[in-house]
């Protein structure tokens, strides 16, 4: 059982690293760096868990009201776990010499965003069952892919549009905090099948534009690498 249990809470995380490493076929980045960023994106749960341990702390959660579970949905667990990805993306990845496409900042991005869900999934499946291993497989670790995918989509842009650096940064954090933030509240604020149906709508959204900003950076890195060439 314990076995099973881990096989799926780590199934998910992988097959999409591993998804997204496949579609990195122009130039993939060293697999050494690949490793170290799903690593550190397991080392940066401590950031979230610390703050939201002191947000409770405080009184600060859900429960409160539809105010209260919107800033602790958006500006606690959003900020804080998409802070810590963003961090280690910002100040590991992005300064690589391997990191010369626009694409790899989906790759790098995406695996610290596997690596943090990857953990995160253990502790629930240990801590609740393999039932929710399951549905977490479907929904939670695709949404971190999701949110991933459009942090890195802009982390991309950034690398190589040095004048608009901040900019493209804020706008690839901010986005990744809104989806993030916005999926948890619904799901936090109620479980009726429209608050369910609303996160679910939420999840959709970001990954059909993490589908088309894949497409966009695919486009732009081979036209990278023809130049190039």
């Amino acid at each position: 059982m314990l076995y099973q249990s881990l096989a799926i809470a780590l199934a998910p995380g992988i097959a999409i690293s591993l998804l997204i490493y496949w579609l990195d076929r122009r130039e993939r980045e060293p697999v050494r760096l690949l490793i170290r960023s799903f690593m550190l994106g397991v080392l940066c749960t401590a950031f979230p868990l610390l703050v939201e341990g002191l947000a409770q702390r405080l009184g600060i959660g859900a429960g409160g009201g539809a105010l209260a579970t919107a800033f602790f949905a958006f500006g606690i667990i959003g900020l804080s776990e998409e802070l810590g990805k963003y961090f280690v993306l910002r100040y590991f990845a992005f300064p690589k010499p391997a990191f010369n496409e626009p694409f790899d900042g989906i790759v790098y991005s995406v695996m610290i965003g596997m690596g943090f869900a990857t953990t995160e999934n253990i502790v629930y499946v240990m801590q609740y069952g393999i039932g929710t291993g399951l549905v977490r497989m479907f929904i939670s670790v695709p949404a971190h892919a999701a949110f991933a995918v459009l942090m890195g989509y802009y982390a991309g842009l950034a690398k190589f549009i040095p004048q608009h650096r901040k900019t493209l940064l804020f706008t690839g954090l901010f986005w990744a905090v809104a989806f993030h933030g916005a999926f948890d509240f619904f799901l936090l604020i109620g479980d009726s099948f429209f608050l369910v149906a609303a996160a679910l709508l939420c999840l959709f959204i970001a990954v059909r534009l993490s589908v088309r900003a894949i497409k966009h950076h695919t486009e732009i890195s081979e036209r990278w690498n023809k130049r190039e060439d």
